[in-house]
C-alpha cells in the first residue's frame, strides 16, 4: 500500500489523539474525574468505544484507559530508512484515531461547545436509531454516505445530495474544506436538513463522523446481538451487512486520512475527488479500499459500484425528483400552490379491483381543473380512484395497496401526502408547480409503482383525478361503501378463523436468530405488517421474508401455541428457539428484533405489565429507559417477561390472554395512552370498565414501581387481585 497515506494516516491518528488527551486533561481539571459522560438518550455508553473494546466509559477518568488503548494502537510513522507495506499497522492507527474522536465529541457534552445547536445534530438518540433501523432492514434504506469536506460549489453540492436521495440512501455530513461544509452549501441553497429528509449534518469537524460509525456500531449491537468487545464480530458484521462508504470531497487531511483508515476497517471505503494514492486490491472491504481522482458527476455511481450497492431505481416520468428520502420534507402553507383535503375539502383515495377488459393500461385522466387552471394557493375538492386488474389480483389485497399511496406520492419532491381513504391530505408546492409537475403526475406514480413493486398481482393500472367537487361527491360515496364492507371483512378475521399465519423474516439481515410470526390477531412488531399485508407480500414473492405458517396441531389453546409453527420457529431461528407462544408474555414469548414499536416489561410487585413506546424518552417504572430495555432484549433473544410489540397488539383481544388480558396493564406513557384511547374501546367495553385507561400510572403519577403500586391501590386496580402473574 501507498507510503504516502499510511505515513499521512498515521499522522493524523496521532495528531487526534493528543488533543483528546490534552481535552480530557482540561475537562478533569476543571469538571472533575469523576464527571457523568455520555451521549444523551443512548444505549450502549459512547458506542464506539463500547463495542470495539468493551469499556464502559461513564464518568471522565474512564477515557483515560480508552486513551491508553489508543496510545498502545499508534504505530511508528513510516521512515526514510525502512517502509514495509503493511496495511494493518494504519488500520491500527484508523482504530485509535476512532477512540478518540468518540472521547473528544463527548467530551463537548461536558465542557462544550456542545455538538448539538439549530443546525448540527450530533449523536442519534435510540428514538432515531430503532425507528431508522426499519429502513436499513427492508432495504428501504440500502446504505449510507459519510460525506467529509464540501463540493466544488453549490449547485454540485445539491445535485450530488438529490442523487444519493433518488438511490434512497441516508447522507451523513462532518468535516469542512476551508472552512465551509457540505451541509452549508446544502443550506445555503434551502435544502430541508434533518432525519426526515435523509440529508443528517453531524458536526462541521471530520470528528463528527464518530456519530456514523456509531450509527454503525450500535446496529451490530442492538440488531445483530453482537456482544461489546467483541471487536472481530462488529467490523465482520458492517463490512457484510452495512452498506455504507466515505466521499471525501477536496483536498484530503492527515486527520481525515486516518478518520478513512477507521473506516476501512469497518468495511466502509473511501471514494475521493483528489488525486491521492489509491489502495485496489480486495481484502478488508469488498472491493477496493481508495478509490480517487474522480469526477462529482461519477461519484455517486462509482461509490456504489465499489461498495457493492445493489439499487433498484424506477424511473416515473414526472418533472421533479422521486424517492423515499423526500417522504419527511415538508410542504409549508407559504410554500403552497396547491392543497385539498385535510378537513379543507371533500378529499379521497380508492382502489378497486375490476376485469382485466375494463382496465385500460397506462390511461391517466383528470376530470376538472388541473393545475395550470389554478391559482396560487387554490384550496380544491380531489378524488384519487385507482382501478387494477390482475390474474392474482384479490379483494383482500385492495386495501394493502392503498395504503402505500401515502408513501409512493410523497416520495415525490414538493408532494406532501397525509392520512388515507378519506381522511387524505394533499399539498403540492409551487416549486413542484414551476416544474411542471401536474395532478396526473400523481397518477403517473401510482401506475409506475404499483406495476413495479406489486407486478405479482398487478397486471393493469388506470387512474382517474376528480377535481369537479361534483364528481368528487359521488364517488366518495362509492368509496365508503367500499370501506364499510372491508372493514367488516377485515374485522372477522381471527386467529381461530385461518389454518396459515405468515413469518416476517426481514429483520433477519440484522438479528439473524429473529421471525415474526404474523397473524390476523398479531400484527409484527415493526407495526409494518399485518396478516393481510403478509398474506399479500408472500403472492408478490413467494421466495421472500413472509412465507405461510400451517398452523398444525393446536398445542395449547391459552397460551397460543401449535405444532406446525413451533417447529417452524425452530427451523427459522437457526434452532435456538423450540417454542413460541402467541399470547404470554412468560412463556416462550415471541423474540424481539430491534424494531418493534413498544415494549411489554413485567412489574412484579403489581402483580401486571407496562408498556412502553419507543418515543417516551424517560425513565419507567422497571428501572430502565426505552433505550436500555431494547438493548436488554434485542437482537432475537427470548426473555420471559419482556417483548416487543407492535403498537396494534394493544387493542387485539389476544394481547396477554394468557396472562388476563389489557387488565394486566398497570404503566404506560400519558402520550401512549391518548394515542390508543379510540383503539381500546372494544376492548375496554368487553373488560366492562370504559375508564380503565384512567387506572392506569403514567410518567405525571410515578416512575417507580413503588409509586406505582401505591397508586394502583388507590384506584383498586384489578391487577392487584389477580392470580399471581408467575
Amino acid at each position: 500500500m501507498s507510503k504516502i497515506i499510511a505515513s499521512a494516516a498515521t499522522r493524523g491518528a496521532y495528531s487526534i489523539v493528543e488533543k483528546a488527551e490534552a481535552k480530557l486533561a482540561e475537562a478533569k481539571e476543571s469538571k472533575g474525574a469523576q464527571t457523568a459522560v455520555e451521549f444523551p438518550n443512548t444505549a450502549y455508553y459512547l458506542p464506539v468505544i463500547y463495542g470495539l473494546t468493551g469499556e464502559k466509559v461513564q464518568v471522565l477518568s474512564d477515557m483515560d484507559r480508552v486513551l491508553s488503548i489508543a496510545r498502545d494502537l499508534l504505530p511508528e510513522i513510516p521512515s526514510e530508512k525502512l517502509w514495509l507495506p503493511y496495511l494493518g499497522t494504519t488500520l491500527d492507527a484508523g482504530i485509535a484515531a476512532l477512540l478518540a474522536e468518540e472521547c473528544i465529541e463527548a467530551l463537548r457534552y461536558v465542557v462544550g461547545p456542545p455538538p448539538v445547536d439549530e443546525f448540527w445534530l450530533g449523536a442519534a438518540d435510540d428514538v432515531i436509531m430503532r425507528a431508522r433501523g426499519v429502513e436499513f432492514v427492508d432495504g428501504s434504506a440500502p446504505g449510507f454516505a459519510a460525506v467529509v469536506g464540501a463540493a466544488p460549489d453549490n449547485e454540485t453540492a445539491v445535485r450530488l445530495a438529490r442523487e444519493m436521495q433518488e438511490k434512497m440512501l441516508y447522507v451523513f455530513m462532518a468535516g469542512s474544506t476551508n472552512g465551509v461544509s457540505f451541509a452549508d452549501q446544502l443550506r445555503a441553497e434551502g435544502v430541508q436538513l434533518g432525519w426526515d429528509t435523509r440529508l443528517v449534518p453531524f458536526d462541521s469537524e471530520v470528528y463528527g463522523h464518530i456519530y456514523s460509525l456509531g450509527f454503525a456500531t450500535r446496529a451490530a449491537m442492538a440488531f445483530g446481538g453482537v456482544q461489546p468487545g467483541d471487536y472481530e464480530r462488529i467490523l465482520r458484521y458492517n463490512k457484510n451487512r452495512i452498506f455504507a462508504f466515505v466521499l471525501a470531497l477536496g483536498d484530503v487531511t492527515d486527520e481525515w486520512y486516518a478518520t478513512a483508515a477507521g473506516a476501512i476497517s469497518y468495511g466502509f471505503p473511501t471514494i475521493a475527488t483528489a488525486d491521492i494514492p489509491e489502495i485496489l486490491p480486495t481484502g478488508v472491504c469488498t472491493y477496493e479500499h481508495v478509490v480517487s481522482n474522480v469526477p462529482c458527476d461519477e461519484l455517486v455511481q462509482r461509490a456504489i459500484e465499489v461498495r457493492g450497492l445493489k439499487i433498484k431505481i424506477t424511473e416515473i416520468p414526472i418533472p421533479v425528483s422521486y424517492g423515499p428520502a423526500f417522504e419527511g420534507e415538508r410542504v409549508r402553507k407559504e410554500d403552497t400552490y396547491v392543497e385539498a383535503g385535510g378537513q379543507r375539502s371533500p378529499s379521497f383515495e380508492w382502489l378497486q379491483t375490476l376485469d382485466a377488459a375494463d382496465v385500460e393500461d397506462g390511461k391517466i385522466e383528470v376530470v376538472g381543473p388541473e393545475i395550470d387552471d389554478l391559482e396560487p394557493g387554490a384550496t380544491i375538492p380531489l378524488g384519487i380512484v385507482v382501478e387494477v386488474a390482475g390474474r392474482k389480483m384479490q379483494p383482500d389485497f385492495e386495501p394493502v395497496l392503498e395504503r402505500q399511496f401515502h408513501h409512493l406520492v410523497n416520495f415525490a419532491e414538493g408532494v406532501l401526502h397525509m392520512g388515507q381513504r378519506d381522511l387524505n391530505w394533499l399539498r403540492i408546492s409551487t416549486s413542484a408547480k414551476d416544474k411542471g409537475f401536474k395532478l396526473a403526475h400523481l397518477g403517473e406514480i401510482l401506475r409506475a409503482k404499483l406495476l413495479d413493486e406489486y407486478a405479482a398481482i398487478v397486471d393493469k393500472v388506470q387512474v382517474t383525478i376528480y377535481t369537479d367537487e361534483d364528481k368528487v361527491l359521488e364517488w366518495r360515496d362509492k368509496a365508503r361503501a367500499s370501506y364499510a364492507v372491508r372493514d367488516e371483512r377485515l374485522a372477522g378475521l381471527t386467529d381461530d378463523t385461518v389454518d396459515v399465519f405468515y413469518s416476517c423474516s426481514l429483520c433477519q439481515s440484522f438479528a439473524p436468530n429473529h421471525i415474526c410470526v404474523v397473524t390476523p390477531e398479531r400484527l409484527g412488531l415493526c407495526g409494518a405488517y399485518n396478516w393481510l399485508d403478509a398474506k399479500a407480500s408472500n403472492e408478490l414473492d413467494p421466495t421472500g421474508p413472509n412465507q405461510p405458517i400451517d398452523k398444525g396441531e393446536l398445542l395449547d389453546s391459552n397460551l397460543g401455541q401449535w405444532s406446525g409453527v413451533n417447529e417452524f420457529i425452530n427451523e427459522k431461528s437457526n434452532r435456538s428457539v423450540e417454542r413460541m407462544s402467541a399470547y404470554s408474555l412468560m412463556t416462550d414469548p415471541m423474540t424481539s428484533c430491534g424494531c418493534f414499536m413498544a415494549i411489554v416489561a413485567l412489574m412484579p410487585m403489581c402483580n401486571g405489565v407496562m408498556i412502553v413506546n419507543r418515543e417516551h424518552p424517560g425513565m419507567t417504572p422497571c428501572g430502565m429507559k426505552f433505550s436500555t430495555l431494547a438493548g436488554t432484549i434485542g437482537g432475537g433473544i427470548q426473555v420471559p417477561g419482556f417483548m416487543g410489540i407492535g403498537r396494534g397488539y394493544i387493542s387485539s383481544k389476544k394481547f396477554l390472554s394468557a396472562e388476563g388480558g389489557f387488565q394486566r396493564v398497570v404503566w404506560m406513557p400519558k402520550a401512549l395512552k391518548e394515542i390508543m384511547r379510540p383503539h381500546l374501546e372494544a376492548v375496554l367495553a368487553d373488560m366492562g370498565d370504559p375508564d380503565f385507561l384512567d387506572k392506569l400510572a403514567d410518567e405525571t403519577i410515578s416512575a417507580s414501581e413503588e409509586g406505582v403500586l401505591e397508586f394502583l391501590t388507590s384506584v383498586n386496580h384489578p391487577a392487584l387481585t389477580m392470580d399471581s402473574i408467575f
